[in-house]
């Protein structure tokens, strides 16, 4: 299965290609963007480095990637499925790990949200996954605020070694997290509690 383009109410997500490169270039080059990530800005360097690291993440699960995403033909950030890389998140079957990444000047707009909704929504409908999961800086209550607003749940804080630890890094990473049978419930009932058990 090759990577879907995928709608929503006000974004195309397509599948990220080498014509994105210089919107990576944007992004990743705002130090406030990436506060919570390296605390600093990327040189042109290091993004074309990662750059090719995210192309590969769709050649390794079929159906998982990155996306590009635009607004009225406007790139606003991408957002990512893409199986777990380390033991402590579990087996690479049946789960993927959601990220996003937004340009600051569409940040408070309700985006992240809706792309991650809709990555949330693709993960167990059209790719049939049983869990989706989500980490950050536990200082990072934006993103935190995110995974909560799309129905996932705080699972865990858990410390990663930095080779040069960045502000908040002491208090560690969380981890959210929805499986299927609880976005399934909150399809059939919006209003309806999550489950919480695992």
């Amino acid at each position: 299965m090759s990577q879907a383009t995928l709608r929503t109410g006000r974004i195309l997500l397509v599948p990220l290609s080498d014509d994105h490169l210089e919107y990576e270039v944007e992004l990743d080059s705002d130090p406030e963007v990436m506060r919570y990530l390296d605390g600093r800005a990327r040189t042109r360097a290091e993004v074309e480095a990662f750059h090719r690291r995210r192309l590969a993440v769709a050649g390794r699960v079929p159906g998982l990637g990155f996306w590009a995403g635009f607004v009225d033909g406007e790139f606003v950030g991408w957002w990512i499925l893409e199986p777990p890389e380390r033991a402590d998140q579990g087996p690479a079957d049946g789960q993927a790990e959601l990220g996003y990444r937004l340009l600051r000047r569409h940040w408070r707009r309700g985006l992240a949200s809706e792309g991650a909704r809709e990555l949330i929504r693709h993960g167990f409908d059209d790719l049939g996954l049983d869990r989706i999961f989500a980490e950050t800086m536990t200082v990072n209550t934006a993103s935190r605020a995110t995974m909560a607003a799309v129905g996932m749940r705080y699972v865990r804080t858990f410390h990663l070694d930095w080779d040069d630890p960045i502000p908040g890094s002491d208090l560690g990473e969380v981890e959210y997290t929805i499986i299927r049978r609880e976005w399934l419930s909150r399809q059939a009932d919006p209003d309806r509690e999550l489950v919480t058990d695992a």
